[in-house]
């Protein structure tokens, strides 16, 4: 395919078509029932670095509150503007209201002082890292996630690695075809005009494979309507928002029952430096948006939720402490959300290293105690049955389970 038919259905938002896949692939899944129902990975990532210390607050841990006068959120008490008690010693920030339920269920998990060991302060190092899966080295061509494809061969549906954004992720580059898309509206053609500038494309094509393609993509795109009919409206409120939509798009392809295994999702502005607020302001806001979509997300699912597990990450935590413009810097150790239907919920897993002076990462930060890549490979391991972590996650090894997952 040539530059100017790329740039053209780059343009058009035909992502499938852009990736160089032919798009008579998709007159294969559109049916979609020959696929199954099967096991799901939904990946959550956090681009910005949240602040895991104010999202699940260590309040007995009295240092907390020493370390940010400003920005620290008030210990459990019978108010909207205080810390929402999980065992007695850990706290969701209010703003994460929409996930207690979820957990006293049993369905959500969460992991303290986790995060990528590798020690950058950079965002697009720190974020190349936790998506390739090798912390510390960049020459890694291809991300974990990719891996995994590659390792399973479950079926050839084009569904099977998904990313919901304008690109593709790194953690889903590799050798295993992956589809990008903003939403399922996307495969249709937006108007007529277009349309036939396709068709005129296609047919003064060259290239056999292209033009075959091209024959059958408008089949295609017709057979993808029936995705919609198939599945049933969703009685989840979902918020408005790109997030909430990208989970909802999710949503209804694991319903339609597709052949996924891997989704990707992002959320982004969690970069604190200025005014970053305590139990109310910019990082309660975003905290909100977070947990409205992801307790939308767990509704819609339904009986689907045996069938999926959701991870979530961010490429580092924040200073321990305030800064001086009430804010935080880029830090080290961090928290993971974990959402399923056979999740080991109701319990913040991991050894809490302390926020004393001596005991801070270089004297600054929150210290890692859970490699993201152990939380990872359990979910990996124990929900989509990969036996062999070293060929997802090269040169690592778990030192411990912290059974997570049933």
């Amino acid at each position: 395919m040539d530059q100017s038919r790329r740039s053209f259905l780059k343009s058009a938002g035909i992502g499938f078509v852009a990736l160089g896949l032919p798009p008579s692939f998709l007159v294969r899944a559109a049916g979609a029932q020959q696929n199954g129902r099967g096991k799901v990975l939904v990946v959550v990532f956090q681009r910005g670095g949240m602040d895991g210390l104010n999202a699940v607050i260590p309040f007995k841990d009295r240092t907390y509150y020493a370390l940010r006068p400003s920005i620290a959120v008030s210990e459990p008490a019978a108010s909207e503007e205080r810390a929402i008690d999980l065992d007695g010693y850990f706290a969701l920030h209010p703003a994460l209201a929409p996930l207690k339920s979820i957990y006293d269920k049993g369905h959500l998990a969460i992991v303290h002082a986790a995060g990528s060991p590798d020690n950058t302060r950079s965002h697009f190092d720190a974020q190349d890292y936790m998506e390739i899966g090798t912390p510390g080295i960049k020459s890694t061509p291809d991300g974990w996630l990719n891996r995994y494809l590659s390792e399973k061969r479950i079926s050839d549906s084009p569904f099977r690695g998904l990313a919901v954004g304008a690109q593709t992720p790194r953690t889903l580059a590799g050798t295993s075809p992956t589809l990008t898309l903003s939403s399922i509206e996307e495969f249709r053609l937006r108007n007529q005009a277009m349309a036939q500038t396709l068709q005129k494309l296609y047919g003064n094509a060259s290239d056999p494979l292209f033009r075959h393609g091209g024959n059958s993509l408008f089949d295609a795109m017709a057979q993808l309507r029936s995705i919609e009919s198939k599945i049933p409206p969703s009685s989840a409120g979902y918020p408005a928002g790109r997030f909430a939509v990208g989970l909802k798009q999710i949503a209804r392809l694991i319903k339609a029952d597709v052949g996924l295994e891997i989704a990707f999702t992002e959320i982004e502005g969690w970069d604190t430096h200025v005014a970053e607020g305590g139990a109310t302001g910019i990082l309660a806001n975003r905290l909100k948006e977070f947990a409205d979509g992801l307790a939308a997300f767990y509704q819609d699912l339904g009986d689907r939720l045996d069938d999926v597990v959701v991870v979530t990450m961010s490429e580092f935590g924040r200073t321990a402490r305030e800064n001086g413009n009430r804010g935080t810097d880029h830090g080290h150790g961090n928290v993971m959300f974990i959402l399923g239907g056979r999740v080991r919920g109701g319990k913040v897993y991991g050894r809490w290293p302390g926020l004393a002076p001596e005991v801070l990462y270089e004297g600054r930060d929150l210290d890692l105690t859970s490699d993201y890549r152990s939380v990872c490979g359990e979910v990996l391991a124990r929900h989509l049955a990969q036996r062999d972590l070293t060929r997802i996650f090269p040169g690592f090894r778990s030192p411990n389970s912290l059974g997570i997952v049933a």
